[in-house]
């Protein structure tokens, strides 16, 4: 893949749209769209509109790495469900203390982002429910194992994993853990998701709500 590709997608809403029209080829039908705020909400309103179904949120906080944050050594999501990935943190030698410290901040912050978004302390009822997850791409899958996890735990009918883009190794990690993925694009030499659009730019806790308040 060269570097003057040009992108897959025009921005999150096209890729949503796309990705919406995608499911409905498919006959995927589900009750509920969850988006992971806060770039998988301008993916996740065309998806719920698409397939007639209301939109709502699975947060989950990144645990990122000491001195390198960024570096996802697992996730966390709103309810406190974990994702931790045992090989990094063994083989870094990071301590327990910083795992477990760092891990109920995350999930704090989890749970107040989610909070704030839905305006409310209730969490969804998804038992019995078909869910569909969205996200607008994996690179580790850090987040979306820890908002499947949190899912799982509330024994939904079924849950589809709907991304435009993914890296393979990750859209092969998390096809175990959902009955269905739904992944656009699936590229050889991934490397970040953001190259893979041609506007990705970053999208505010504001914005990003709107798209829960559109009908």
């Amino acid at each position: 893949m060269g570097r003057n590709r040009s992108p897959t997608f025009e921005n999150r809403q096209a890729a949503g749209k796309r990705l919406g029209e995608a499911l409905r080829e498919r006959d995927i039908e589900v009750d509920m769209v969850l988006a992971i705020p806060r770039g998988g909400l301008p993916v996740g309103r065309p998806v719920a509109d698409a397939l007639g179904v209301p939109l709502d949120i699975a947060v989950a906080k990144k645990i990122g790495a000491p001195n390198n944050p960024e570096y996802a050594i697992g996730a966390v999501a709103a309810d406190g469900s974990v994702w931790l990935n045992s090989d990094v943190i063994n083989r870094r030698e990071i301590p327990r203390d910083y795992v477990a410290n760092t891990r109920a901040e995350m999930a704090e912050a989890a749970r107040q982002k989610a909070q704030r978004y839905r305006d409310s302390e209730s969490s969804l009822s998804l038992t019995g429910k078909r869910v569909c997850l969205v996200d607008d791409g994996v690179a580790t899958g850090a987040t979306a194992r820890a908002c499947i996890e949190q899912i799982r735990q509330a024994d939904p009918e079924r849950l589809v994993l709907a991304v435009p883009v993914a890296s393979p190794r990750a859209i092969s990690d998390l096809e175990a853990l959902v009955d269905e993925v739904i992944c656009l694009v699936v590229p050889s030499e991934f490397r970040a998701v953001g190259q893979y659009y041609e506007q990705f730019e970053q999208v505010s806790d504001e914005a990003a709500m709107s798209y829960l308040a559109a009908e």
